[in-house]
């Protein structure tokens, strides 16, 4: 597909998302770039926050695939930020907006950081809505691709609202989110990473090698997806379970649901979910760097493979001091020392290839995969009621 020209790929209904996911290296740097040039302007609007309040809840946003970029980030982050000065979580726009009262405490300083790639949708507009109804010391950060979107256009002129806009190209025009996913998880991880400022970098760059080394493996992906399957799971741990609910999602979305898919972290499965899998199965578990982490993803992929129940079982890893010895896409040693939540970005171009591939042989049309239009690019239909 990454091959192919735009004449080819436009019959497949392919053109647009296939680009889209092959370009993400080139926005990670152009992100980076962005970052760095408004690097003191975040670190002040920071420090004015901490200045005034002890403590401040952070609260990670957004709906579908915007919300699970704080579920990626979180847990690594709350072990690189001082927990006693920022209390951060992830929670989607959708479960503030029916439950505002059980996340949004007048009291409490907080501080909104919504992710969304139009920044047009009803919840995330909603939620801004409810926060600054009901938080007292309310500050925000607004992470979106789209500068005409709704909440880029609130942003401006407050001065207690960060906007930071990401590449003008992550604003994805395909149906499923891709660049816009990718580019608005560095970014939270950039702002409020503790590395330094060259450490970072020389992430960013490690990581767009991995990713383009994806697109040029194209091949061993296709490989993967040509077994006899018709489930997919995804299993992770820590930061990588959001990352394996956002891939199995690109596989829903892509294929219209015409491949089942299931989502866990690896020591989670166990409890039950496991039973989904079956000898039409395809197993994928993303491979932790953390040292005690990974040995339990290996632990998941050994037992599943010495189940001898799925059809095909897959690590997705940095090649480590121990590494899985089944069928792997292993990116090279220089990949070892990368954090998780940064490995997510890579890891997750896997799983959109992976969800490309899939749908073309599921004889669905990538860019416009929802054939009864139930399911939109924005989402339609949401009823915002008024809260008292």
């Amino acid at each position: 597909m990454f091959t192919l020209s735009q004449e080819q790929l436009q019959p497949l209904g392919a053109a647009i998302t296939t680009a889209e996911i092959k370009q993400q290296p080139e926005l990670w740097a152009e992100t980076f770039a962005l970052y760095a040039e408004k690097r003191e302007k975040i670190e002040a609007f920071l420090q004015s926050i901490t200045k005034k309040h002890d403590r401040v809840r952070v609260i990670f946003t957004g709906a579908g695939t915007s919300a699970y970029v704080g579920d990626t980030v979180t847990p690594y982050l709350k072990g690189k930020i001082d927990e006693m000065q920022w209390d951060i979580q992830s929670v989607p726009t959708t479960s503030i907006v029916s439950n505002p009262y059980q996340f949004l405490k007048a009291e409490i300083p907080t501080l909104l950081v919504s992710f969304a790639r139009s920044g047009n949708s009803p919840e995330s507009v909603a939620t801004v809505e409810l926060a600054e109804q009901l938080v007292t010391s309310l500050y925000q950060i607004t992470i979106t691709c789209s500068k005409e979107g709704k909440l880029a256009q609130r942003a401006k002129g407050d001065d207690r609202n960060l906007l930071l806009l990401m590449p003008e190209k992550s604003n994805d025009q395909g149906f499923a989110m891709t660049g816009s996913y990718t580019c608005m998880t560095l970014t939270a991880l950039l702002i409020f990473d503790s590395l330094s400022i060259e450490e970072k970098q020389s992430v960013v760059g490690a990581i767009r090698g991995m990713g383009e080394s994806v697109v040029s493996r194209e091949a061993e992906i296709q490989r993967v997806v040509n077994a006899d399957f018709n489930r997919i799971i995804y299993l992770g741990s820590g930061g990588f379970e959001g990352l394996a609910r956002e891939s199995q999602l690109k596989i829903l979305e892509l294929t219209a649901g015409k491949i089942a898919t299931s989502f866990d972290s690896s020591l989670g499965f166990r409890h039950g979910p496991k039973s989904f899998v079956n000898e039409k199965a395809a197993v994928f578990v993303f491979v932790s760097n953390q040292p005690y982490t990974r040995q339990y993803d290996l632990d998941m992929l050994n037992e599943l493979k010495h189940d001898q129940i799925a059809q095909s079982i897959y690590a997705i890893a940095a090649d480590g001091d121990v590494n899985y010895d089944g069928e792997s896409f292993t990116f090279d040693s220089g990949s070892s020392t990368v954090p998780d939540a940064y490995l997510s970005l890579p890891f997750v171009m896997v799983g959109q290839t992976i969800a490309l591939l899939a749908a073309i042989k599921a004889e669905n049309t990538p860019d416009t995969p929802s054939p009864t239009g139930t399911v939109n690019r924005v989402v339609k239909g949401v009823i915002i009621h008024e809260y008292k």
